[in-house]
């Protein structure tokens, strides 16, 4: 071969066959279910109609969101979880920028979350969407890093912005209820401002574990999986993933905060010296299927 070719093109068509060889064996190695992976990158996710969801009406009121669903008015999961925490973190971080800067760092990042939510849920119901502000523009570029990584995995969709709700316990809204890797899987969507760890986010397992439980409950379905996505602005990826026995275990955190969160409210009207109301009685009577509902997990 080195009369015909010159060293350096022998040494190119060597590296050139090698690397082919590679390629070969690297599909030959590929699953079947990775290859239909690969193969679907980009084409719309299927639909499904295996669940009928409600709509619920959110209503928001000095920061505490609520859910008026088949004529019950219910707390949503995040303001449980938001009214149970502990805030010390907050506060020091507060003190550390200042006020001002914490409330200019809290409303861009909140509107860049809402307008990457909406890139998304455009993207997965097949409607156009566009915003052409700066934070907007960010914002499409984090959705895409999700929907180019994080969604490959979905086979099958079976809504987007479900409302879910635990009747006369609590309500909220999950992303996306899919198939993903052959699990049925809730999906919440998260803009970060820098990467998470697992014990930063705590608050969105339990946020997981409790829309599991109601879709499993109202659905009769058996939600096997969590899987949390988030982006930050400079399109760093992560997933967050709980299933089993973990998941159980954050469905049980969250009932505890659930309880914390109905101690709360009954030590303010205690405090406020409040009349008993129906309302009340009704509250107790959840309590007590709210320990119930604990043994049985």
């Amino acid at each position: 071969m080195s009369e015909i070719f010159g060293k350096k093109e022998e040494d190119e068509l060597k590296l050139s066959y090698e690397q082919s060889k590679r390629n070969k064996l690297d599909r030959a190695m590929m699953e079947d279910k990775d290859l239909e992976e690969y193969h679907n990158i980009g084409k719309p996710i299927k639909w499904s109609s295996k669940y009928t969801y409600v709509t619920g009406t959110r209503h928001e009121d000095h920061g505490t969101r609520t859910y008026d669903v088949n004529g019950a008015r219910l707390p949503s999961v995040t303001t449980i979880l938001g009214a149970t925490k502990n805030q010390q973190f907050l506060k020091e971080w507060k003190a550390k920028v200042g006020e001002a800067e914490a409330d200019r760092i809290k409303n861009v990042s909140s509107k860049r979350g809402t307008s990457m939510h909406k890139f998304l849920e455009h993207y997965i119901t097949g409607t156009g969407y566009d915003d052409l502000t700066e934070i907007g523009q960010k914002a499409k570029a984090m959705a895409e890093k999700i929907i180019d990584v994080g969604l490959t995995p979905v086979e099958e969709i079976y809504g987007s912005e479900v409302t879910l709700y635990y009747p006369g316990l609590y309500a909220g809204s999950t992303d996306l209820v899919c198939m993903h890797n052959g699990l049925e899987t809730v999906v919440d969507f998260k803009q970060a401002n820098r990467p998470k760890r697992e014990d930063w986010i705590e608050d969105y397992f339990m946020q997981i574990g409790a829309y599991a439980m109601a879709h499993d409950y109202v659905h009769q379905s058996n939600i096997q999986q969590g899987v949390i996505m988030v982006c930050t602005p400079d399109l760093y990826y992560q997933e967050f993933k709980v299933s089993g026995a973990d998941l159980r275990s954050w469905k049980h955190k969250f009932l505890k905060r659930l309880d914390m969160y109905h101690e709360l409210q009954f030590d303010e009207k205690e405090r406020a010296k409040v009349n008993v109301t129906k309302e009340d009685f009704e509250q107790k009577e959840n309590e007590e299927y709210l320990k119930e509902l604990k043994e049985k997990l």
